[in-house]
């Protein structure tokens, strides 16, 4: 890809909106420009899962993108991309990347990385699942997406929620072909 390498990170009202923010800090660290998007659900999940402002988040990011603008660069095909990571993903947005819908610029960027057959990861955030999800989940692999549940792994022997979070946040940009440093990563044995 010519130029800057990018990737799209959008954050959405599941569950984990630490591994939003870890993803942006392993990305600036490795010199990616990233565009943002935080969806209005997330924000609420935000206010109550971490001591963070939508400030401080947008600060990780080289730019940020209002959900409801349709027309930013990332809702184009011709703004090249390496792809998209939802992180957390929300049974909606899943949903809805999953039937094309592309109702808010999260949404239409994944609907735009997948048809230009970019790398798209969503770290689903739900359980118990139903059909619907099943079928969403698959709708989404068959169309060239990665579902990726942040599923700890233990492994590694984590000590810290910290510790998970990061190992799953290395694991998505291993997706990309980044090689971000990640202890406790698998030897065998």
């Amino acid at each position: 890809m010519a130029g800057p390498k990018r990737i799209i990170v959008a954050i959405t009202g599941a569950s984990g909106f630490d591994y939003g923010i870890r993803i942006l800090e392993m990305l600036r660290s490795e010199s990616i420009e990233t565009h943002l998007v935080i969806s209005r659900a997330a924000m609420t999940a935000m206010s109550h899962e971490t001591d963070m402002t939508v400030a401080k988040v947008k600060q990780l990011a080289d730019h940020c993108h209002d959900n409801r603008d349709i027309g930013a660069p990332i809702a184009s095909g011709s703004f090249r991309t390496a792809g998209m990571i939802v992180a957390p993903c929300s049974a909606k947005s899943l949903a809805e990347i999953a039937m094309g819908t592309g109702g808010n610029l999260v949404t239409r960027a994944a609907d735009v990385v997948l048809k230009e057959r970019r790398r798209l990861v969503v770290l689903f955030r739900e359980t118990p699942l139903h059909l619907g999800h099943c079928h969403n989940m698959l709708r989404l692999t068959e169309m060239g997406g990665i579902v990726m549940p942040p599923v700890p792994a233990f492994y590694p022997k984590p000590q810290t929620i910290e510790d998970i979070v990061s190992y799953t946040a290395a694991r998505v940009l291993d997706l990309f072909d980044l090689d971000v440093t990640a202890t406790g990563r698998w030897k065998g044995g």
